[in-house]
């Protein structure tokens, strides 16, 4: 199992999340984070400081956000597993559901 961002992290990206992460696994995408699902260690240090309460483990991801799981584990299928987000900074690319997405701001 492991904690997935949802769609209120879309144009947001607040990070806080980043810095709470022990292990590195929050990667920066152009219009949201991702967590690495193979990196992931279940801790939940992220989820209680996202301001948009937009991390959720996995099986609680509410019905209407289901398909942001899978938009995790895509993002990541170009880069693979590179054992922490911290070396590799904003990533130039989002999941395709992601990426379809009109702009969020203002909508959260």
């Amino acid at each position: 199992m492991t904690y997935v961002i949802a769609e209120p992290c879309v144009d947001v990206k607040d990070k806080a999340c980043i810095e709470e992460c022990p292990v590195d696994c929050i990667y920066e995408g152009e219009r949201m984070l991702y967590i690495h699902p193979d990196e992931c260690v279940d801790c939940g240090a992220c989820e209680p400081v996202c301001p948009v309460e937009a991390i959720f483990y996995e099986d609680d991801v509410k019905e209407e956000w289901r398909e942001y799981y899978n938009a995790n584990v895509v993002f990541f299928d170009e880069i693979g597993s590179p054992g922490g987000a911290s070396k590799l900074g904003l990533i130039k690319h989002d999941a395709p559901l992601v990426a379809a997405l009109p702009p969020q701001e203002g909508e959260h």
